[in-house]
């Protein structure tokens, strides 16, 4: 007589990214849910996961799933270009995740942009502003680092990147933590109008600051570099020069005080690797994918949409469902990485997706990690003895990663 298969327990049950015990150790459950298959129907996301790393590469190689938000099932209604506001215009008209014939030109001509030259340029615009935020921070006994360096770095370092007038940045500041709300697909519709509003302002002044850059550019400067592509190159536009520096935006802004708040934590957790991780901003580029791996703090993925009905690894999809590529499941899996619980910030990455890959890899990774280089460089130069004054509380509200309420830090400085 054939034995009966045991039935699996339902994979709610066993992964719960909302969860305290998620936020403690997610380990275990990222574990639990790649060992359920390639690819797992996840329904209190009414989602796909795609859970293993050779799948999740070839998916972004190929580009076989849209990165259309308005190609998602419960997206709103695409709206019609004759009815396009600005944020539309950008987003909808032009933008670098849906059309990839395009993406893969923006990427391709735009490249001059982002060379070593021009991110060591908008390092050095960008570290007085650092270095002032730290003077007006002094000498206490203690401070929260999240409330007095982390929240302002993502909108320091953008306004120094485009160089935007010191009477734009209230508004600008406010597009930095708003805008990758514009497209996403867990919140409310009305929470996502006013992230487009905000959008919306903030294009209205890059507009203008891209008016006075052409009027007067300067050698070595990113938005100048960009405005030379334009006029080189009758593909790409100011519209298209738009949709860049929001995508960095987006890519910068709560991604940013993520990765600034758990940096800071696993160097003071781990404090015999600060002088490695710090040794040179090469240096530190490795040893950020080390501190992220080790921190565990994703809990969703890359969302991608089916195109139309299919097949994929073993699992039918219906045209319009969320797929979402989880590589972070793999980071603390003793078959991709020894010893996965010690932070070994040497330790090699080949390939590091932690920026994507191939097509997808993100354009601006190396501005990323030179504005975090910069900022930790400042923090334990003017606090050598730093500390942290207690261990940190998770918060369970933020939808895409385990972030700290506070963290509080004792500078021993008396």
């Amino acid at each position: 007589m054939p034995q009966s298969l045991p039935e699996l327990a339902p994979i709610e049950t066993l992964f719960d990214p909302t969860s305290k015990a998620y936020s403690e150790n997610p380990g275990p459950q990222c574990l639990a849910i790649a060992e359920r298959g390639p690819l797992v129907w996840y329904a209190p996301w009414q989602a796909w996961i795609m859970t293993q790393m050779p799948d999740i590469m070839d998916c972004w190689k190929r580009e076989y799933l849209s990165s259309d938000f308005y190609d998602w099932e419960f997206a709103p209604p695409r709206p019609t270009e004759e009815n396009w506001n600005n944020f539309e215009k950008a987003l909808v008209g032009h933008s670098l995740l849906a059309d990839q014939g395009h993406h893969r030109l923006v990427r391709r001509i735009t490249a001059p942009a982002f060379s070593r030259n021009v991110v060591e340029n908008i390092q050095r615009r960008l570290e007085p502003h650092v270095k002032k935020l730290f003077d007006e921070i002094g000498q206490p006994e203690s401070f929260d680092y999240i409330e007095e360096v982390a929240r302002h770095i993502p909108f320091i370092s953008i306004t120094a990147m485009i160089g935007v007038p010191e009477k734009y940045w209230p508004a600008m500041k406010r597009v930095t933590m708003t805008f990758t709300e514009t497209w996403n697909p867990t919140i409310s519709e009305e929470r996502r109008l006013r992230a487009q509003d905000d959008s919306n302002k903030a294009i209205d002044i890059l507009q203008e600051v891209i008016a006075e850059r052409r009027k007067d550019p300067v050698d070595g400067d990113f938005l100048s570099t960009l405005l030379k592509i334009e006029a080189e190159n009758e593909k790409f536009n100011e519209w298209d020069i738009i949709t860049l520096i929001l995508a960095l935006i987006g890519a910068g802004a709560d991604t940013t005080l993520v990765a600034q708040q758990w940096s800071v934590y696993t160097l003071l957790k781990n404090p015999d690797q600060i002088p490695l991780a710090l040794e040179s901003a090469d240096a530190f580029s490795n040893a950020f994918s080390e501190i992220m791996r080790w921190s565990g703090n994703s809990k969703m993925g890359f969302a991608r949409y089916a195109p139309a009905d299919m097949a994929l690894l073993g699992q039918e999809v219906k045209k319009g469902q969320m797929v979402l590529m989880m590589p972070h499941l793999k980071d603390h899996n003793p078959e991709y990485y020894d010893n996965p619980e010690k932070l070994d910030v040497r330790r090699v990455f080949e390939p590091d997706v932690l920026f994507g890959y191939g097509p997808r890899f993100c354009i601006g990774a190396a501005l990323a990690k030179r504005q975090l280089y910069l900022t930790l460089s400042e923090l334990f130069k003017r606090f050598p003895k730093l500390s942290l004054a207690e261990e940190p509380e998770k918060s369970l509200e933020d939808h895409n990663s385990v972030v700290f309420k506070t963290l509080k830090l004792n500078t021993n400085c008396n």
